[in-house]
């Protein structure tokens, strides 16, 4: 009889607990990486909708006058630069410095299809004259746009808007 238990191929009860042991060791780190990339996936989502909610803005505000005495076109440019509060509704700005003080949440886009997927981010826009860009010697305006994101983080974006 115990020839015959010797010639018999398997697994012993302690290499089964090893193997069974190394198994669930694996399974553990594999879904503790999963959940790390799993969390930060959404960073990338923010960081996605914040980058288009400022393109969004500054295509915008950078397609409209330079000042309200400029004419169509650009021509005849106005001469200086200039921040006027014109009075103007959101749907009537039409020179960059009417953006000027913007603080929207959610944000007001022209197309309020899109309005929903920014719920719960904050814009703010600033207009200023910086006289230390751009051929005219009053300048350029100066647009920073600050978008804060649904987990707070904030995200700053600068451009110029020459007077041509």
């Amino acid at each position: 009889m115990t020839l015959y238990f010797r010639n018999r191929k398997g697994f012993t009860l302690v290499e089964l607990i090893i193997v069974i042991l190394l198994i669930s060791l694996a399974a553990v780190a594999s879904l503790k990486a999963f959940s790390v990339l799993a969390g930060r996936s959404s960073e990338a989502l923010i960081q996605s909708r914040t980058l288009d909610l400022a393109q969004l803005y500054l295509d915008e505000i950078l397609a409209a006058r330079f000042d309200e005495q400029t004419g169509n076109g650009g021509v005849p440019p106005y001469t200086g630069c200039r921040i006027t509060d014109d009075g103007e509704s959101r749907s009537a700005y039409d020179d960059v410095d009417d953006y000027n003080a913007i603080s929207n949440e959610p944000p007001a886009l022209i197309n309020q299809e899109l309005a929903s997927v920014y719920n719960g981010y904050r814009v703010t826009v600033r207009v200023s004259c910086d006289n230390s860009v751009g051929v005219n010697t009053a300048g350029a305006k100066r647009i920073d746009l600050t978008i804060t994101a649904v987990d707070g983080s904030v995200s700053r974006f600068t451009a110029y808007r020459g007077n041509f």
